[in-house]
């Protein structure tokens, strides 16, 4: 196999052009097996915007070998059948991603599980988010947060991981099995949308099903007992024994939380961001990334990161023509955060402005302390939008000039059920707002444009990760046995990928074992 890397090709070509090109950079005439590994726009320079390839390919010719070349024999992770006998059967508390393939982990093995989730099936959880978007009527235990597929499913579908691990491709492979866009797979910033995950988590679970599995919906993890030689769980629907209890409860199980701490289960604080969404014309920052190109161009995002007083504040989860969501899982707070569809064909860009938060900020340093500061600041956006789930809001100008809002201008907002104009500084931590005010000036010169006096801040983002780590050893076992805490709200990843793999990581160990 051949990889050729940095194929430089103009922003209007075809899958025929840069075959072409790959051939004349070979100098042969024939080859097979051809496969986009990567594409990504390069726009450094507004005068020459292009697209960068890195291909895979075979050939019988004889071939120049050019520099930005190299031949390799590919590695294909697979998970081997077991023979091992399972007592039990495994139970997955939580269908996100760790929740889900960790079951698509075991079954690959030859061994069904049983998937327990506090929410409803994906298509029944649709329509609350919808009567809670239009009516303000929450259900705490199926909105954007609970449910299954998990937080994932209705946000942008980022699939972007630091992350290097060969096992990464296997789950892309997994999700273009199930339905989602085949250029997932070589995309250099590969997203599903929340349109195609929610096809994608239907398909999963049919096939789970296919293989023996077992769902049970609206079934909340509520004790456990440590016994001998398994461990029994009690739940809102009975009694369920097993040795293997995989923990893929999402980071917004407060209760769960709360539950496994005071049963004794070893937890500890760990830092986390806060912050609002901002939202511009998604045609505004196209012009200013990408100049004349830009309507030739697929829609663009941004990453900004600054240091400000010791603390860090960055852009996350940025959903280009997306909007910004209520993601309420609790009654009386209000939390947002960002969704695009696949298309990202809406008006606005949002994007998560967070800030770093650590024991400091904290009443206390109680395990859970971080959680009930998030719950405050929620509660508090609550009240800061009137008590009646519309969202707190603010024009940057405004903002920056510490003034309550009166009006909005060009940038509308996007937020359901409604916003309601305020000033976020007389309801949000000094030093949050404080950092995120310095921390725009410093924006402005990553993106000259992108302090435009317009765009609208929403309040308040809570939820970019847990707020705890439930501590593990190697084997990604808990201080108590027979439990397996894993993905985001184990505090072990951050994101669709890197949970996925965490989960999947956690099976191949069990195995192993």
């Amino acid at each position: 196999m051949i990889r050729l890397k940095n194929i430089k090709m103009p922003i209007k070509h075809s899958t025929d052009d840069l075959i072409a090109t790959v051939k004349k950079l070979l100098k042969i005439k024939e080859i097979y097996d051809f496969e986009i590994i990567k594409k990504s726009i390069d726009a450094r320079d507004k005068k020459d915007i292009h697209y960068i390839y890195t291909v895979d390919l075979n050939t019988h010719e004889n071939y120049y070998l050019p520099k930005l070349a190299e031949v390799f024999e590919p590695l294909e992770f697979m998970i081997p059948k077991t023979n091992k006998k399972f007592d039990y059967m495994p139970i997955i508390v939580g269908s996100g991603p760790a929740g889900l393939f960790s079951a698509l982990g075991f079954v690959e093995a030859g061994i069904p599980v049983h998937i327990i989730e506090r929410g409803k099936q994906v298509e029944e959880r649709d329509q609350d988010i919808k009567a809670f978007f239009q009516n303000r009527i929450l259900n705490p235990n199926s909105n954007i947060q609970f449910g299954e597929g998990g937080a994932g499913t209705f946000s942008d579908g980022k699939l972007t991981t630091g992350v290097k691990d060969v096992r990464l491709r296997f789950i892309l492979n997994k999700f273009v099995q199930f339905g989602a866009p085949i250029d997932i797979l070589y995309n250099s910033k590969p997203h599903i949308g929340t349109d195609y995950l929610k096809k994608v988590v239907v398909a999963i679970r049919e096939y789970l099903i296919s293989k023996g599995c077992l769902f049970s919906f609206e079934t909340q993890l509520l004790n456990y007992k440590e016994e001998k030689d398994f461990i029994e769980i009690e739940t809102n629907q009975g009694f369920m024994k097993t040795k293997h209890l995989i923990l893929a409860i999402g980071h917004s199980a407060r209760d769960t939380y709360e539950m496994l701490y005071d049963k004794g289960l070893q937890i500890e604080q760990k830092n986390f961001a806060v912050g609002v969404r901002i939202e511009h014309k998604q045609e505004q920052l196209q012009k200013i990334q990408y100049g004349e190109a830009y309507n030739l161009l697929p829609p663009t995002d941004y990453k900004l990161v600054a240091h400000i007083n010791e603390r860090t504040v960055y852009s996350f989860c940025v959903c280009p023509g997306g909007s910004v969501v209520a993601a309420s899982s609790m009654e009386g707070a209000v939390v947002t955060n960002g969704m695009s569809e696949y298309a990202r064909n809406l008006e606005n860009i949002n994007g998560a402005l967070l800030v770093s938060v650590d024991n400091n900020d904290f009443s206390s340093d109680h395990p859970l302390a971080g959680m009930y500061y998030q719950k405050e600041l929620e509660q508090q956006a609550f009240i800061a939008g009137g008590s009646n789930y519309n969202a707190p809001a603010q024009r940057l100008e405004d903002f920056l000039n510490n003034k309550k809002s009166s009006s909005i201008g060009k940038v509308k907002p996007s937020y359901l059920p409604n916003i309601t104009l305020t000033n976020l500084h007389d309801y949000f931590p000094k030093e949050i707002m404080e950092s995120l005010k310095l921390a725009f000036e410093y924006f402005d010169k990553k993106i000259p444009g992108f302090l435009e006096k317009d765009a609208i801040l929403t309040g308040i983002e809570t939820r970019s990760s847990a707020p705890i780590r439930i501590l593990r050893n190697q084997n990604y076992q808990a201080s108590v046995s027979f439990i397996y805490p894993i993905g985001e709200g184990a505090g072990y990843a951050g994101g669709i990928m890197s949970s996925a793999l965490d989960g999947l990581k956690c099976v191949l160990t069990i195995l192993e074992d």
